[in-house]
C-alpha cells in the first residue's frame, strides 16, 4: 500500500491495517498469546526492539503508548503548550530508554486489559485524524509544532506503519512457535 496522503486515505490505512492486526492476534492460540516471543535459533536482527517486546502485551502496550504520545501532543500543542512529541529527557536519539519504560510500566497489566487500551487508543487517535483537514494533516510544517514534517506523517508513523510493524513481529513470532512446537 502506498502511503496516505489525504485524511480519507489514512483513515482508511489505520483502519485496514488495525483490523489486520486483530485479525491476527484473533488467529492466535491462547497459548500464543501469552508466551513469550521467539523468533527461532537463527534469528539475529540487530534493532532492539526485537529483544524488548517479551510477549504479545509488550507489543500492544507499545502500541497504545504510542497513541498516548500521539494523543498527548496534539492535545498540549493545540492548548498553546509548545511540547515536542517525545517527553524529556527523550529524542530521537534515545527514546529507546522510552520503549522500556513503557514496557515496564506495563508488567502488572494483563493481556485484557493491553488489548482494550489499544482498541480505545486507536479509536481516539481516528477521532483526533477526523477533526482535522487535508491541508492541516499532510502540509509540511502548516502548524509549527510539527516541525519540518507534517501531522499526518505523525498520524501514519502512530497507526498503519506501527500496525504493519507489530504484525511483522507478531508473524515471525508464531511462524517460529509453529515450526519449533
Amino acid at each position: 500500500m502506498t502511503r496516505p496522503t489525504t485524511r480519507v486515505e489514512l483513515l482508511d490505512a489505520a483502519g485496514a491495517r488495525y483490523a489486520v492486526l486483530t485479525e491476527l492476534i484473533a488467529g492466535m492460540t491462547p497459548d500464543e498469546r501469552t508466551s513469550p516471543l521467539r523468533f527461532g535459533p537463527a534469528f539475529s536482527k540487530p534493532e532492539a526492539h526485537w529483544q524488548r517486546d517479551r510477549n504479545l502485551r509488550d507489543v500492544l502496550v507499545h502500541l497504545a503508548s504510542w497513541h498516548g504520545l500521539l494523543l498527548d501532543w496534539v492535545s498540549a500543542n493545540e492548548r498553546g503548550e509548545a511540547v515536542p512529541f517525545l517527553p524529556a529527557p527523550y529524542s530521537w536519539r534515545n527514546y529507546a530508554g522510552m520503549n522500556v519504560e513503557f514496557r515496564d510500566s506495563h508488567v502488572d497489566t494483563t493481556l485484557a486489559e493491553a488489548l482494550a487500551a489499544l482498541d480505545n487508543s486507536h479509536a481516539s487517535v481516528l477521532d483526533l485524524i477526523a477533526r482535522y483537514t487535508d491541508v492541516e494533516l499532510f502540509e509540511k510544517q502548516h502548524f509549527s509544532w510539527t516541525g519540518t514534517t507534517s501531522l499526518g506523517a505523525y498520524c501514519v508513523s502512530a497507526t498503519s506503519s506501527h500496525y504493519d510493524w507489530a504484525c511483522k513481529k507478531l508473524r515471525l513470532a508464531i511462524r517460529a512457535a509453529r515450526s519449533n512446537p
